[in-house]
């Protein structure tokens, strides 16, 4: 046991935390796309935000590409759990490739959104972070100029539309629920007549694991976050730690963990993104007890039994191949 901690010191886990459904789903679409076809398969963006699952499928002859001309004709492409714009998907059948679409349902969900309210004469406004892909993927849904982005009050105190008796809002599904009820309460003062979706855009497992952080927080003096640095829902749930008044840290492994950290501190909540894998916070937890952590528990949460189905066009490819 180091001096940084002391026999006292207990390890509490959030529930839930890690991989969600979207993520399982779309890393057994890779998966199944390399034992049904065979290596190489292209993947445009990373599949999922985790570096550890990335390493992981490009070991068994995944292809992560930023572009679709880096793809040979005719190959087969994987559009990542984030979503594309319409442009990458009409671009992919130009060029030939045979496309498998790994985008999480609740983004498509957005997606649809965003076309029935283009029909509906509206313009759009989303709720996201600049450069994500995902609110590349959805901003891409309408024609140029249909959309405007927004990611603070200060973005909307800014904001100019053409009509704002036709106006609507959408938001990234992996947002701070705090920040993006800011945003919208901003937008609704400024444009009391907008639309808001018929049900909220941020998914199920984001607004659990945030849940279960806040709640996890309230009782701990430091937080770890286990998540890659480019995962959005993992740097909103360090975030949510650290609304808390706690000292948050995020790592992508248990490698990244620092003594210092943990000087004086008596109880360290633990907790994943959804891209996460549980054997990342296994380590980070066993990494943990050699630095002296004495006790392990797991809190109460909630319990998620949502299941996605695989594309059609995949299962049915595979359950033709000899």
């Amino acid at each position: 046991m180091t001096d940084s901690m002391q026999a006292a010191t207990k390890i509490v886990l959030a529930t839930p935390r890690g991989f969600c459904a979207g993520v399982d789903r779309a890393i057994t679409i890779v998966e199944q796309a390399l034992e049904k076809f065979g290596a190489p398969i292209y993947v445009r963006n990373e599949v999922v935000h985790n570096k550890f699952v990335v390493d992981g499928l490009r070991a068994k002859g995944a292809i992560f590409v930023k572009n679709l001309d880096e793809i040979p004709p005719n190959s087969t492409v994987i559009f990542s759990a984030h979503g594309v714009s319409k442009a990458v998907r009409a671009e992919a059948e130009d060029r030939g490739l045979v496309a498998y679409d790994a985008t999480c349902p609740l983004v498509t969900k957005v997606h649809i959104e965003v076309e029935k309210m283009q029909l509906a004469g509206m313009e759009i406004v989303m709720i996201g972070h600049k450069g994500h892909p995902e609110v590349e993927g959805t901003m891409g849904q309408t024609e140029a100029g249909g959309m405007y982005l927004v990611e603070t009050q200060e973005d909307v105190a800014q904001l100019k539309v053409k009509d704002p008796l036709r106006l609507a809002f959408v938001t990234q599904t992996t947002l701070s629920m705090d920040d993006a009820t800011t945003v919208i309460e901003a937008l609704k003062a400024k444009y009391p007549n907008i639309h808001a979706p018929k049900s909220e855009d941020i998914c199920y497992a984001t607004q659990n694991r945030q849940d279960a952080v806040k709640l996890m927080a309230k009782d701990c003096d430091l937080v770890i976050i286990v998540g890659s640095p480019n995962s959005s829902n993992s740097n909103r749930l360090r975030e949510v730690a650290e609304k808390q008044g706690v000292e948050a840290y995020m790592v992508d492994n248990a490698s990244y963990l620092q003594a210092s950290w943990l000087v004086g501190k008596k109880k360290i909540g633990v907790s994943a993104g959804a891209s996460a894998p549980e054997v990342l916070v296994k380590e980070v937890i066993s990494q943990l007890q050699h630095m002296g952590a004495q006790q392990v528990e797991e809190l109460k949460g909630v319990i998620e039994s949502v299941v996605f189905q695989l594309p059609k066009n995949l299962t049915a490819a595979a359950s033709k191949k000899p």
